[in-house]
């Protein structure tokens, strides 16, 4: 319960953060536990009306875990990634940003996940569903960049190390890199592809 109550806003002032040599370092492939990760979206969704703070206090509630954890944050989040690229989702991506690049629709995905646990699994579902999401943009593009970074600004805010240097990479897969392969079930030449997919979408952005 202690955990909690510093993580989710009841912090004890009172207790220093422990120094850097004192805290436990090593390489890991064990994500966050999902419902812990949740638990912190949705925090900062109650807290924030915009990405620039929703990023900052991201990271001062990941701060709050421990550098495994912290660690386990980007594992989670590559996670939902890797679960999420297949092509109806692009197709998603394609008409809510008009048009898209490999790097766009990763940051399209990191907008997805940043909008909390309903929405990711119902666009997971059926990336139509994202009709919901419309009226949250930035500068009229659905995509957070800076979502994918705030556990390696935690933690090197906390250790003064490079979150990277702590993944285990050989036992960690799902992430970029390891992409599934899948072949495009829509065109970009041939707009019924894309209305097949994504009709409530297609209908509020195909002229964007």
């Amino acid at each position: 319960m202690e955990f909690f109550d510093n993580l989710f806003g009841k912090k004890n002032n009172e207790q220093p953060k422990p120094k850097v040599d004192s805290l436990k370092l090593e390489k890991t492939a064990e994500m966050l536990d999902e419902d812990i990760f949740w638990k912190i979206i949705d925090n900062s969704l109650k807290n924030t009306n915009n990405q620039t703070d929703q990023e900052q206090f991201l990271i001062n509630e990941i701060s709050n875990l421990t550098p495994k954890q912290m660690i386990g944050f980007r594992l989670r989040t590559d996670k939902l990634l890797y679960d999420t690229y297949n092509s109806e989702m692009w197709c998603a991506s394609y008409l809510m940003n008009g048009g898209n690049s490999d790097d766009g629709f990763e940051y399209f995905r990191n907008w997805i996940i940043s909008r909390g646990k309903e929405v990711y699994y119902k666009a997971k579902e059926n990336p139509d569903s994202l009709i919901s999401q419309k009226e949250f943009s930035e500068e009229d593009f659905y995509e957070f960049e800076l979502f994918w970074y705030v556990a390696l600004e935690a933690f090197e805010k906390t250790t003064g190390k490079d979150l990277y240097d702590y993944i285990d990479e050989d036992n960690f897969t799902t992430k970029e890199g390891n992409y599934p392969q899948f072949e495009f079930t829509w065109q970009e030449e041939n707009p019924d592809s894309m209305k097949k997919i994504c009709p409530q979408l297609f209908a509020e952005f195909e002229n964007k």
